[in-house]
């Protein structure tokens, strides 16, 4: 049996390459500058290479079209104008656990009375 890749046999390090929809933090000189959502990702004619289009979340909006490598896209460092730059893909954080309510149905909160405006104006 040929033996699983070494990313593979280690899916904890494993990270999912980022897709369409996803959002991802872009470092210049590993330091963060932007975040940008991943509109689109088409082929090149080149094999590994691919158009991906990122929509710069910022003010004003601006779209632009890098081609990058498969690699560059799950987050390997690559250069742009002799600048070092990768792709951090975005995890929304996790929603913190509601706490539980601690009152019992015996133990009700008295409910309030409701007030009409209504009734209010009249007076």
């Amino acid at each position: 049996m040929p033996s699983l890749h070494p990313l593979l046999a280690q899916p904890q390090e494993f990270k999912a390459m980022a897709d369409i929809n996803d959002i991802v933090l872009i470092y210049v000189e590993d330091k963060p500058q932007a975040f940008a959502r991943i509109e689109d990702i088409e082929p090149d004619i080149k094999k590994g290479w691919y158009h991906v289009h990122l929509l710069l979340l910022q003010i004003p909006l601006v779209a632009v079209t890098w081609i990058l490598r498969d690699a560059y896209i799950n987050g390997e460092t690559f250069t742009m104008e002799g600048k070092p730059m990768r792709l951090e893909r975005v995890e929304s954080p996790k929603p913190k656990a509601k706490p539980q309510d601690k009152t019992s149905p015996n133990n009700s909160p008295k409910q309030g009375k409701v007030i009409s405006l209504t009734d209010l104006k009249k007076k």
